[in-house]
């Protein structure tokens, strides 16, 4: 079994820039050294990226810390898989974290992930589609999605949190241009774009509003 590299000091600094707190970074650290436990079973993330975990997964998915809105008190995460980017947005921010993953092994691991961590959050082993209905009374303000479809399909995932109310979060590479205008077919959209930090030719997309075409 691999060991969780230490963060560098380039880590530590960006990680202070946004504001994670040394308890919230030690929370970072438990929920690191679980995924390195269950990554040779589960293959949990690609395994080329171990090395450099701390900025391929955990910056890149804190990045959207600024971007929460101040009143956000939940997000929804979207085919959480490995819980990125949900599982250390609600280590470092405390806001709850409501994760949809359909596999129930990845789901196991995010149910032991929030344990470890005392994170707030709920694990939901169902899947996403045409047949998904929220339910509960708690608000989501964000929805989150990192790798899971084209934006074409996402939009249509994230359609019911989208249409009570939340934004969308959703990390997206270096074809979005073409995301978008497939998108469009379908959607209208009003959005806009921020530059990765962890990826120059990424973006993070943040959907304000979407309706059906």
């Amino acid at each position: 079994m691999k060991t969780l590299p230490s963060a560098s000091e380039d880590i530590l600094q960006h990680l202070e820039r946004l504001g994670v707190s040394r308890e919230s970074r030690a929370g970072l650290e438990v929920f690191l050294d679980l995924l390195f436990q269950w990554q040779d079973k589960f293959n949990l993330v690609s395994p080329s990226t171990l090395p450099d975990v701390w900025l391929r997964h955990v910056i890149d998915s804190l990045q959207l810390l600024p971007l929460l809105p101040d009143a956000t008190s939940r997000i929804a995460d979207l085919g959480s898989g490995s819980g990125f980017p949900g599982m250390p947005l609600a280590i470092a921010s405390g806001r709850h974290v409501d994760f949809y993953e359909s596999n129930n092994k990845k789901a196991a691991f995010l149910r032991e992930a929030l344990r470890l961590t005392k994170a707030p959050g709920n694990i939901h082993p169902q899947r996403l589609g045409p047949s998904f209905k929220l339910s509960g009374s708690m608000p989501v303000q964000v929805v989150t999605a990192r790798a899971l479809a084209p934006l074409r399909e996402l939009l249509g995932l994230a359609e019911p949190f989208l249409q009570a109310g939340a934004i969308g979060l959703f990390h997206k590479g270096q074809d979005v241009d073409a995301e978008l205008t497939q998108a469009a077919k379908s959607w209208k959209i009003k959005y806009e774009t921020h530059v990765s930090s962890t990826d120059s030719k990424a973006v993070v997309l943040l959907v304000k509003e979407v309706t059906r075409v």
